[in-house]
């Protein structure tokens, strides 16, 4: 396990016109899953420690968020022989056990990781209602514990762009496992 930091995207960026596979072989279109008032595109994968630590605040942030207009969408960029956990068998095992209701995707080639420019799980990005980048960073200010959480940076960065405020400044990178490049291992 690589720890690794999120890179700095430049925020006004443009949500990319993709369609991906969830483990069930629907396709998915990027730009239909966005709520009326933005879109969330989490990488994330079942067998990092980092992703899994924030699954549950992902899933509950998804449903509140919901409410608000914005959906979510997560992405497995760990389509990988040496990684089986990630597999997309295993992926609908992991949408049953942790309760996912929103989209869970598999990024079988990763050019989608790659055209993000995602570097590890979880990799958070948050997209206005004209498919902008609003907000690229962590959750929140504490991955392994959530009791120890002091600002909820996504919650926050969302009801900022509700408001139509200006993106919150600085924006904190996520923390997590690389990704498991196939043509890097």
């Amino acid at each position: 396990m690589a720890l690794v930091a999120s890179i700095h995207v430049d925020l006004g960026w443009e949500l990319p016109d993709v369609v991906l596979k969830d483990p069930e072989g629907r396709e998915h279109r990027l730009r239909d899953e966005m709520g009326e008032n933005g879109l969330i595109v989490a990488f994330m994968c079942n067998h990092c420690p980092y992703a899994q630590a924030v699954w549950p605040r992902l899933i509950r942030h998804a449903r509140t968020l919901r409410e608000k207009g914005i959906h979510t969408v997560a992405i497995n960029p760990n389509i990988h022989p040496d990684y089986p956990e990630d597999s997309p068998e295993k992926m609908k095992e992991k949408i049953v056990e942790w309760g996912i209701d929103f989209p869970y995707l598999v990024d079988e080639t990763q050019d989608v990781a790659r055209t993000f420019q995602a570097q590890c799980t979880p990799d958070i990005y948050m997209f206005d209602k004209h498919g902008k980048l609003y907000y690229h960073g962590r959750i929140d200010d504490y991955w392994k514990d959530e009791s120890k959480v002091k600002r909820q940076e996504l919650l926050e960065a969302a009801e900022a762009m509700l408001a139509g405020k200006e993106p919150p400044q600085p924006q904190h990178p996520t923390i997590g496992c690389s990704i498991k490049w196939r043509d890097e291992s």
